[in-house]
């Protein structure tokens, strides 16, 4: 078996930040928006070079379908909007993905992160290693001794690697108490609300004393919302089980995905791929 990692990317996480980082000035040359595009590509390029993996796969969000945990709870991610020039790109970038040989994995229902924690719990049961790469701190529950987070905290260049020490260093909890540590303290960005009253220091002090919310619970705690907590950790645990193309050894494909971005109108792009293949 190789001992190259799997490289498990966040193309919706990546994708944002490489289009509000560059000009939106930059354009193909029939005038579509490319920043996001151009961002990602050159990212995907480097983590390649640099980490050297045995496979990549790309998760994607299906914005048109709404999951499970919109379903369950209408104000998840509510007020999210995006513009335009992001979605069109965002709507060409998994093509470009598999042009490069590499795996997108996209499915009405599930999130990027549902398939990055998929694709890392495989490679971890079949004795590989996994490099799970996402701005989204949910992923933080991820985190073992064979799964490493790269959290981008700059631009996009620019990697933190968060293992196992660092979260419980960062919250004050273990990797698999974060979907607990998110129902308590809530998450901003996703509209969920937490505890009342409850911060990240007392939502990490509950899990040193109780080790998980459900004993919290049992015990009483947080008895006026404890069905809702009990949502609130749902919605942020990772689903493990989303469908995921094979994941084989792979090889680049980088003319062939040269020869796609030449057709998009990117030609500085065009050829540094085709450099690279």
């Amino acid at each position: 078996m190789s001992r190259r990692p799997l490289l498990a990317v966040d193309g919706d996480s990546l994708a944002h930040r490489a289009y509000h980082g560059l000009p939106k000035s930059l354009r193909t040359s029939d005038g579509r928006p490319s920043g996001a595009i151009r961002g990602f590509t050159n990212f995907l390029i480097r983590l390649w070079e640099t980490e050297r993996p045995r496979a990549v796969v790309v998760g994607w969000d299906t914005l048109e379908t709404p999951t499970y945990r919109h379903r369950a709870f209408p104000s998840y991610q509510a007020g999210r909007q995006f513009d335009d020039a992001i979605l069109e790109q965002l709507s060409r970038l998994p093509e470009l993905v598999e042009s490069m040989g590499f795996a997108a994995a996209r499915s009405p229902g599930y999130e990027a992160d549902d398939f990055l924690a998929t694709a890392a719990t495989a490679e971890e049961a079949r004795g590989g290693r996994c490099l799970v790469v996402t701005s989204d701190r949910d992923a933080f529950q991820l985190a073992s001794d064979r799964t490493t987070i790269l959290q981008p905290v700059r631009g996009v260049f620019e990697l933190a690697r968060v293992g196992p020490a660092d979260v419980h260093a960062r919250y004050g909890v273990e990797p698999h108490q974060v979907p607990d540590f998110i129902a308590l303290r809530g998450d901003p960005s996703d509209r969920i609300p937490g505890a009342r009253g409850v911060g990240e220091k007392t939502a990490a002090a509950i899990l040193a004393q109780y080790g998980s919310l459900e004993a919290a619970l049992d015990d009483g705690r947080f008895a006026s919302q404890a069905d809702e907590l009990r949502l609130f950790r749902r919605l942020a645990a990772l689903d493990r089980k989303a469908p995921l193309p094979a994941l084989d050894d792979q090889t680049p494909t980088w003319r062939v995905a040269s020869a796609l971005v030449a057709d998009w109108g990117l030609a500085n792009l065009a050829e540094r791929l085709a450099v690279l293949g």
